[in-house]
C-alpha cells in the first residue's frame, strides 16, 4: 500500500515537470468539451497506454523500446493531423480523405469540437500517452525495477496503474479548470474560434518539440526544481522514513512480522552446503541482501560481517543473498574474488532468478531481515544506518533463544576506503545509470541512441548533476561500451565521494583512465583506485572509487578519460 500511494504522489507530481509541457496542448485541445465524453475518454486512453508501455519495458528489453520509438512516431503524425483540423478546420475533409480507411469518422470527430466522440479523444490520449511514455522520473524508475526484479504480477501492474492515474488526477483537475477559463472567455469577447487555433498552433508546436527531442531534453533541464528532484525527495523521504519507522524503541518489543520464507531459490552456495528455513530452527538468523557492486551495500558489510563474527558462537547465523543488479554480477566467479577482497566468509546465496528476492518481497539493497529461534521474522531494516538498534535486536534474539552471556557492547566497524560510511549531510547527487533503459540528465549532443554507436561532444558547461560523453560510444541498456579511445565522461557532481560501476571488455583486457577534476589532477582527493596524479586502470567489474575529498564540499567537474577503447560504464554513486 505504501507503494502504491508513492506511485501515485509521484504521478501527481507529473504536473510540475516540463517534460510534461509537450503534452499540455494536447490535453487542453479538449477545453470546452464535455469532461466526461472528451477529457475523461482522452486522459483514460494516456494512462492505460502509458501503464501498458511501461509495463513492456520492464520485461521486454532494448527491443520494446525500438517499438516505443515506432510508436512515438507514430503517434506525432496522427496528433499533427489533428492540430491541423484545429487550426485549419476548412482543411479537416482534406486531412482525412488519404485517411479513410484507417478511420475518417475518428479524424472529423477528433478535429469537431462541437460534436466530440469518447472513441476519438479516447484514441487521441493514446497517441498522447506513447508521447508522454518516455517522460519519467525515479518514482517509475522505482516501479519498473520492482517489476523487473519481481517478474510481471498484479503488483506490478497496479504500481504502474498508480503513477498514471497520479498524473490523470492533476490533468483532470488542470483540464476542468482551464474549461471554465475557455467558457469565460467564449462569453466575454466570442474567442472561441481564436483560441481553437491557438490550441492547433500549440499542438504543432508540441509536435515540433517531441519530435526534435526538446520533451526528454532542453525541457528536462529548464529547472532543477524539476519533478524528478521532487519525486527523488519523496522516495528517499518516503523510504526513508519506512526504514525508520522499522527501528523499535524498545528492542525487547519485537513483534512477529512473519515467517522466514523458503532459501531454497538459490543457484548456488558458498561458503556453505545448501541452508532451508526449516534446518535453520533454533539458531538467530540475520538475512543480508546484497550485491557486490551495490555503494550502500558495501558500506553495510562491516557491520554484518562484524556481527556474524562476534555472535556465531552464540547462536547467530548470517545469510548474505547476493541478488544482482547488473548482469555481470551473475558470475559467480566475480562474486566469489569480490567476497574474498571483502572479507565475507558467511554462507552467501546466489539469488541470479531472484527467487529469494520474490520470496521475501523485498524491493530494496540493501535489506536485513532478522529472524528468531522459532523461525519468525522479527525485525527488519532497508538501507544504510540503524545498525545499533541491529545489533540491539540481535543480542535480543539471542537471549530470548536462551543464549548465556550474550555481550552487550556494541561494534565499531573501523570501515575504511570505499566502504567508509557518506556523508549524508552533504551529499547532492543521486545514483545515475549510464545505460539508456534509467539514464537521467544526460547532457551530451547528439541525444543518447540506443544500441547504437554514435560520436558524441561533452557539454560546454554541465549544470548540477548533469553528465555526458565523449568520443565513439555504443549505449545499451544497462551500460555504454567504449569502442575507440580516447573517449570521455564528465559529470557535475556534489558530494563527498565519486563512485563509478566499471568494467573492462569482453576480451578482459586492462583499460588504463585518467580523472581530473575541474581540470585538475585530483591530488589530495583522489578515490582508492586513483594515484594523486589522477591515473589508474579498470582490471575488473566492480565499483570503482574515483573522488574522497577533504574538507568541505562544493560543486565540481568529474572527468575520466580512458586511452585504451572497450571499457564499460554503468552507473555513477555518490557518499
Amino acid at each position: 500500500m505504501l507503494l502504491l500511494i508513492l506511485a501515485y504522489l509521484g504521478g501527481v507530481l507529473t504536473i510540475v515537470s516540463p517534460c510534461i509541457l509537450p503534452v499540455l496542448p494536447f490535453v487542453f485541445a479538449r477545453t470546452g468539451q464535455p469532461f466526461v465524453r472528451s477529457g475523461l475518454p482522452l486522459l483514460a486512453g494516456m494512462a492505460i497506454t502509458f501503464a501498458l508501455v511501461a509495463s513492456l519495458a520492464a520485461v521486454g528489453g532494448a527491443w520494446v523500446v525500438q517499438l516505443n520509438q515506432y510508436g512515438r512516431w507514430l503517434a506525432l503524425v496522427f496528433v499533427a493531423l489533428f492540430g491541423l483540423t484545429l487550426l485549419f478546420p476548412r482543411l479537416a475533409d482534406r486531412l482525412t480523405r488519404p485517411l479513410v480507411a484507417m478511420g475518417s469518422r475518428l479524424s472529423e470527430a477528433a478535429g469537431n469540437d462541437s460534436r466530440p466522440r469518447p472513441g476519438a479523444s479516447f484514441l487521441i490520449g493514446v497517441a498522447t500517452g506513447l508521447l508522454w511514455a518516455p517522460c519519467a522520473g525515479p518514482i517509475l524508475g522505482l516501479v519498473l525495477t520492482g517489476a523487473a526484479l519481481q517478474g510481471a504480477s498484479i503488483g506490478s501492474t497496479l504500481l504502474l496503474l498508480a503513477y498514471a492515474a497520479g498524473a490523470a488526477t492533476s490533468l483532470a483537475v488542470a483540464l476542468l479548470l482551464g474549461g471554465k477559463v475557455f467558457a469565460a472567455m467564449k462569453r466575454s469577447i466570442g474567442a472561441g474560434e481564436w483560441v481553437r487555433r491557438v490550441l492547433g498552433a500549440a499542438m504543432l508546436l508540441g509536435v515540433l518539440a517531441i519530435a526534435s527531442g526538446l520533451d526528454t531534453g532542453i525541457l528536462a533541464q529548464v529547472s532543477t526544481a524539476s519533478t524528478g528532484g521532487l519525486e527523488q525527495n519523496l522516495v528517499d523521504r518516503v523510504i526513508g522514513a519506512k526504514a525508520a519507522s522499522a527501528a523499535p524503541a524498545d528492542t525487547s518489543k519485537l513483534p512477529i512480522e512473519g515467517e522466514l520464507p523458503s532459501l531454497a531459490g538459490a543457484v548456488q552456495w558458498l561458503n556453505s552446503p545448501p541452508l532451508s528455513a526449516e534446518a535453520l530452527r533454533g539458531k538467530v538468523v540475520l538475512v543480508d541482501f546484497w550485491t557486490y557492486s551495490c555503494i550502500n551495500c558495501l558500506r553495510t558489510l562491516p557491520y554484518v560481517t562484524a556481527w556474524a563474527q562476534k555472535y556465531r558462537d552464540k547462536g547467530l547465523v548470517v545469510i548474505g543473498v547476493h541478488s544482482p543488479e547488473f548482469a555481470f554480477e551473475q558470475n559467480v566467479d566475480n562474486v566469489t574474488a569480490a567476497m574474498k577482497k571483502l572479507g565475507v566468509t558467511y554462507p552467501v546465496a546466489i539469488d541470479n532468478d531472484f527467487k529469494i528476492w520474490r520470496a521475501f518481497d523485498n524491493q530494496y539493497w540493501p535489506a536485513h531481515y532478522f529472524a528468531d529461534a522459532q523461525g519468525h521474522i522479527r525485525y527488519h531494516h532497508f538501507g544504510e544506518g540503524g545498525y545499533a538498534e541491529s545489533e540491539k535486536v540481535i543480542q535480543q534474539l539471542l537471549r530470548e533463544a536462551g543464549h548465556k552471556d550474550v555481550p552487550t557492547r556494541l561494534v565499531d566497524a573501523n570501515a575504511s576506503g570505499v566502504q567508509a560510511g557518506m556523508d549524508a549531510g552533504d551529499m547532492q547527487s543521486p545514483e545515475t545509470y549510464v545505460g539508456y533503459q534509467r539514464a537521467e540528465n544526460f547532457a551530451s549532443s547528439p541525444e543518447l541512441s540506443a544500441d547504437k554507436t554514435a560520436d558524441y561532444q561533452l557539454p560546454a558547461q554541465p549544470s548540477l548533476n548533469q553528465w555526458g560523453l565523449q568520443g565513439q560510444w555504443l549505449v545499451g541498456g544497462e551500460q555504454a561500451t567504449l569502442k575507440a579511445a580516447g573517449g570521455k565522461i564528465t559529470y557535475r557532481f556534489h558530494a563527498r565521494d565519486l563512485h563509478l560501476v566499471l568494467g573492462p571488455g569482453e576480451d578482459g583486457k586492462p583499460v588504463r583512465f585518467r580523472v581530473t577534476i575541474d581540470g585538475q589532477a585530483p591530488g589530495a582527493a583522489h578515490g582508492t583506485d586513483v594515484a594523486p596524479d589522477g591515473s589508474g586502470t579498470v582490471s575488473e567489474q566492480r565499483l570503482y572509487q574515483l573522488i574522497r575529498q577533504q574538507g568541505s564540499v562544493s560543486d565540481h567537474t568529474f572527468t575520466i578519460e580512458f586511452l585504451d577503447p572497450g571499457v564499460r560504464a554503468y552507473a555513477f554513486t555518490f557518499g
